[in-house]
């Protein structure tokens, strides 16, 4: 597809003088009332260079633009050229690369096949997989995909909280008050109402905690017994998980978590001992930050057990070396910060000149209506019944308006969990929220179903047509060679604006770690193929005009697909 910016910067070389081609692509503006034109070019740098005021330079370079074809007009404003793009040259342009290019519209390779590492989701084992856990999950996925989808190649790992003290309560309390039979058959309620009542029972027997802590040491340590439990908890812990992945349809290529590094910390506490790094403290083993503003950070405790950040910097030193990776991305809760500050800048004392190439996302935080969500107390509210829950509340909604689908069911499913991912990614990520059944569940407005439902309707207009997928090329023929002075409308040009833009959101959206970029993106397209679908008789009886305007659904039907797939949704053909 033509970088049209490009195009316009070699037009204006010919008339400017002393820039590079870079630089006049640089100054090019698009403004945002439509009125002054697609693009606009102010020249009051060029004033002094050519000695002539910037509206009369303007007026220049407009009388020279105006005979180049692609422009249907140019005007000088003061000291602005305006550039009004031929709006069939425009069209052909854009839906040509739509229908030619189908499902990679909007990808690219300028990741060079580079490695890139996004790790997300990373559940505690044998805890609730809950609803707080939604923003890491989906978040992380989106960004997977984006940068998948922009020519990277991208490893989803889930680093799985398996490891640490808690190991040592939950084997404690399974030992005094559990039974197999119930985890076996409901192993997060189960392995939770454990770790509950390990803190009641705690506050009153504070030698519970130090029983926890020499548990947990023969964790460390490989003795069999303990061992054999974590293992288990872990496997229960993974099937319950996995059946949230995939109702989500998420994947990963590993689900090493923090005891998969359990053998590779004394590397890196030998690289800190060689480089001098820690010093003593009470006992402990910490490394002194206060000079780059920050908090001492605690590598080893009194009776040498390792924490997060111990094996945190041994994950980063593997991957580097296992995967040697471009990017490795964390996509963890703001909470984490000064976590992350810390261990990042020790990785980079550490002498490891890719330390800068460790990037934490952060996100806010999710509450509920009554309050801060607390594992040791028991209030969490599961995912999967958030899901389930958003499933079922569709279903009855489709009953209820008879609404046309091959399989109630299966759109149940695309339409409820989409509804949810959409409520999550439909805001800056940075932003804390309280979760509300009405608000995930509102399908009015700027939504998912919204946004599904346009989808649903184009796929419609081009199955009245006869156009499916499969035989939509040999349907809409060459499409350089439609009547597109059908669809010069201001509502088809403005649509065609938006799914040029598209390809450039999907850079943007990745560069930025900010999936909502896209979603209101294609929440725009679809609100703008909506006035289309109004203001415009697609079905006409004229075979040209019928065409063209076939063609234009199809690609703004093919950009809201490819949207939604990259937020992670699906996009049904029928609603």
């Amino acid at each position: 597809m033509i970088n049209f910016k490009r195009k316009i910067a070699e037009c204006l070389a010919a008339s400017v003088e002393g820039l590079l081609l870079e630089e006049l692509e640089a100054m090019i503006e698009v403004p945002t009332d439509t009125k002054l034109g697609d693009y606009a070019f102010p020249c009051f740098r060029l004033a002094k260079a050519m000695r002539k005021a910037p509206a009369a330079i303007a007026k220049d370079i407009a009388e020279k633009l105006q005979e180049n074809e692609i422009f249907s007009k140019v005007e000088p404003v003061n000291a602005y050229v305006n550039m009004f793009l031929s709006r069939e040259a425009f069209l052909s342009e854009v839906v040509t690369a739509v229908l030619q290019e189908g499902s990679r519209f909007g990808g690219s390779d300028i990741g060079q096949n580079r490695k890139v590492i996004v790790e997300f989701s990373s559940p505690n084992i044998a805890k609730p997989f809950h609803i707080g856990h939604i923003r890491s999950t989906v978040i992380g996925n989106a960004i997977y995909k984006l940068y998948d989808f922009i020519g990277y190649d991208t490893v989803r790992i889930n680093h799985l909280g398996d490891y640490g003290t808690q190991f040592g309560k939950m084997i404690v309390a399974y030992r005094r008050w559990g039974n197999k039979e119930d985890v076996v058959n409901t192993p997060i309620k189960s392995l939770l109402a454990y770790y509950v009542k390990f803190h009641e029972e705690a506050e009153n027997d504070p030698s519970l905690e130090d029983e926890a802590r020499a548990t947990f040491t023969k964790l460390e340590k490989g003795e069999p017994e303990e061992t054999a439990l974590w293992q288990w908890f872990r496997e229960e812990s993974l099937k319950e998980f996995s059946r949230v992945y995939q109702m989500l349809g998420i994947e990963f290529d590993s689900y090493a978590g923090e005891s998969f590094y359990s053998d590779k910390m004394q590397h890196v506490i030998d690289i800190m001992n060689d480089k001098k790094l820690m010093v003593e403290s009470d006992g402990a083993q910490i490394v002194d930050l206060s000079e780059y503003n920050l908090s001492p950070a605690l590598i080893m405790k009194k009776d040498g057990s390792t924490l997060y950040i111990t094996r945190d910097i041994a994950a980063a030193v593997y991957r580097k070396d296992h995967y040697d990776f471009y990017r490795n991305i964390y996509v963890v809760a703001s909470q984490q910060n000064l976590h992350f500050q810390q261990w990042i800048k020790i990785v980079e004392l550490m002498g490891f000149p890719w330390a800068k190439d460790c990037i934490h996302v952060p996100f806010g935080l999710v509450s509920l209506e009554d309050g801060v969500m607390s594992t040791r107390e028991g209030r969490v509210v599961f995912l999967e019944d958030v899901l389930n829950k958003a499933v079922e509340q569709t279903r009855a909604i489709i009953m209820e308006k008879n609404v046309n689908t091959d399989n109630v069911d299966v759109t149940a499913k695309q339409v409820g969990i989409g509804a949810v991912i959409f409520n999550e990614l439909s805001n800056s990520k940075i932003k804390d929220y309280v979760f509300s059944w009405d608000k995930v569940l509102n399908f009015d407005g700027e939504t998912g179903p919204y946004v599904q439902y346009t989808h649903a309707r184009a796929a419609s207009v081009l199955r009245n047509a006869g156009i499916t997928e499969e035989n939509a090329e040999a349907s809409l023929g060459d499409p350089k060679k439609l009547a597109l002075e059908y669809i010069s409308s201001d509502s088809a040009y403005d649509l065609t604006r938006l799914l040029y833009a598209f390809p450039g959101i999907i850079i943007d959206a990745a560069e930025r770690y900010e999936p909502s970029i896209v979603t209101r993106h294609i929440v725009d397209i679809a609100q703008c193929f909506n006035r289309f679908y109004h203001n415009e008789h697609i079905l006409v009886e004229d075979e040209n005009e019928k065409k063209a305007k076939l063609a234009l659904t199809y690609a703004a039907k093919q950009t809201i697909k490819n949207g939604l797939l990259l937020l992670g949704m699906e996009a049904p053909e029928r609603m």
